[in-house]
This record gives C-alpha cells, sequence and structure tokens, in this order.
C-alpha cells in the first residue's frame, strides 16, 4: 500500500514540472464579462456556470440574431400565400406558406423574415 502512495507522489511531482513553453491550465470563478447570454441568461456571481479557463475569456455576442433579423426589410411580393424556405440547401430551414391575407407584415416562424401584400401595405 505504501508503494502506491510512493508512486502517486513521484508522478504528481513530474506533472509539475512543464516545460517552458507550456502553460497550466487554471480555472477561475471570478467573472470579468457579466454580459447575458444569448437567452438572456445572467448567473449569479458564484454559480459554477461562470468559471471559465484562463488562457480563454468567456465570450459573448452582442450582435444577437433576433435583432440582425429586424434590420432585414421586409419583402414585398404580389401573391397570397408565400413560401419561405431560409434559403438554399443546408442553410435552409422547412419550407412554410405564409398567408398575406390579412394587411400588414407577417413573420417566418423559423427564420424571422418578413413579407407583405404589395398592395395592402
Amino acid at each position: 500500500m505504501a508503494s502506491a502512495g510512493l508512486f502517486v507522489s513521484r508522478n504528481l511531482r513530474n506533472i509539475a514540472r512543464l516545460p517552458g513553453n507550456c502553460r497550466a491550465l487554471q480555472t477561475s470563478s471570478i467573472v470579468k464579462d457579466s454580459s447575458p447570454t444569448h437567452t438572456g441568461q445572467k448567473f449569479d456571481e458564484n454559480d459554477s456556470r461562470n468559471a471559465r479557463f484562463m488562457v480563454n475569456p468567456r465570450q459573448t455576442n452582442p450582435r444577437w440574431s433576433i435583432n440582425l433579423i429586424k434590420e432585414v426589410p421586409p419583402k414585398a411580393v404580389n401573391t397570397r400565400i408565400v413560401a419561405c424556405d431560409g434559403g438554399p440547401g443546408a442553410l435552409g430551414h422547412p419550407r412554410v406558406y405564409i398567408n398575406l391575407d390579412q394587411p400588414g407584415t407577417h413573420d417566418c416562424i423559423y427564420c424571422g423574415l418578413r413579407y407583405y401584400k404589395e398592395d395592402s401595405h
């Protein structure tokens, strides 16, 4: 049993000797960036989800997709029903058909693009 302890302590000493070009990764529970996530979550200061590696700080994208899609102007169409598939191939989403009989703009439920019937706007 004592030999197992000696083996472990020798290996721990070898791990502690890192080459000069290596850095030891350390985690920290200190939050440097307290901005909310893309889903609006903001964690308590002592929450374990705030732990980050010191070599790579927390990265939060302030340009949320819901705000970016609002910058795209609504598309005018001449038909009563428009099909939205979000784009070509794998970039898109399942095709949905949007009824434009009611006046105003109508949103795609997947990508948020807005459409309106040209004569009713």
